[in-house]
């Protein structure tokens, strides 16, 4: 972290500094800036301004910063993406990827709704009694997909959550047919959501691209009426960000 911190004011400055000016804004103990300059010029990320002790950003450095830009470019082209389909469907859509501990919301635009189900960006919800988590189940082989279930808890959420394995693999073999999944109030009582796989190049499963609403405003069928503009919009993040 020091290092990070390091890096982040000479990248801020427009001049070189001494470690001594770097170190003006970090406190940290003169032989450890000193230590970390000099193992940060060593290594590329740094370097001297001439015969002097002031340090500038060097190549590895820079390398790193265009590279950090161009990644941001997938992260435009997704957000572009994801409002297109919320203008669509009207309702919060997300962006989920699977994780150690559920699904975790990578990104997502929301509805324009005061009335709306907050999930900021960063929640991490369950593998299986949502649409998203049940969408990257679904994308499993089925002896993965059977040895996954039977290790998860299937804790109980709503009246309507799969508390049996038997019944959450009957719903996932549908699901893998289907191409799509649902939430029908399983997580959240009062709310739907669906589903569909963005994969990469390989077929292989990346992220469930969804969106849910309270059933005040939106019911299942109307939500898989909508379905297509889900997987239109899977294809759009596949090419964008995989081709």
């Amino acid at each position: 972290m020091r290092t990070l911190m390091i890096l982040e004011v000479l990248g801020n400055s427009d001049q070189a500094l001494t470690a001594t000016e770097i170190n003006a804004s970090l406190g940290l103990p003169k032989q450890t800036i000193h230590r970390l300059c000099a193992t940060l010029e060593e290594n590329g990320f740094i370097a001297r301004q001439g015969h002097s002790k002031r340090y500038r950003v060097a190549r590895r450095l820079r390398e790193l910063g265009a590279g950090l830009l161009h990644n941001s470019r997938d992260h435009i082209a997704r957000r572009q993406i994801l409002m297109e389909v919320a203008r669509q469907v009207g309702e919060t859509v997300n962006y989920v990827i699977p994780e150690d501990s559920g699904m975790r919301y990578l990104d997502r635009v929301e509805t324009d709704w005061a009335f709306r189900i907050q999930l900021p960006v960063g929640s991490n919800v369950p593998f299986h009694c949502t649409a998203s988590g049940k969408c990257f189940l679904a994308s499993l082989k089925p002896a993965a997909r059977r040895a996954f279930v039977e290790a998860l808890v299937l804790q109980k959420m709503t009246a309507a959550t799969h508390v049996t394995p038997n019944r959450l693999m009957t719903e996932l073999d549908e699901i893998s047919q289907q191409g799509y999944s649902l939430d029908n109030e399983e997580f959240i009582d009062g709310m739907v959501a669906i589903a569909v796989p963005v994969t990469d190049e390989f077929d292989r499963f990346v992220a469930s691209l969804a969106f849910h609403g309270p059933t005040q405003r939106i019911s299942l069928k109307e939500a898989v009426a909508r379905k297509a503009i889900l997987q239109k919009a899977a294809i759009k993040l596949r090419e964008a960000l995989f081709s």
